[in-house]
């Protein structure tokens, strides 16, 4: 049985905090933009930080696990 929620999890939010696709903080001309698809190094960094701790808050705090097979 492979665990495929950490998986589906990391693509999940990998597609919702890219910088630029759907929102940015900060933004280029003000502090929050929506789909500018343009982007800067204080924005990935932050979108990183998200990442980083939405992810190890639903994978290690709430245990979340998607098996198959």
């Amino acid at each position: 049985m492979a665990d495929w929620g950490p998986v589906l999890i990391g693509v999940v939010l990998f597609v919702l905090l890219t910088p630029g696709l759907l929102f940015q903080i900060p933004g280029n001309n003000r502090h929050v933009e929506f789909g500018s698809m343009k982007t800067n190094g204080k924005a990935i960094a932050l979108h990183t930080l998200l990442f980083f701790a939405l992810y190890s808050i639903i994978i290690l705090a709430l245990h979340l696990h998607i098996y198959t097979g």
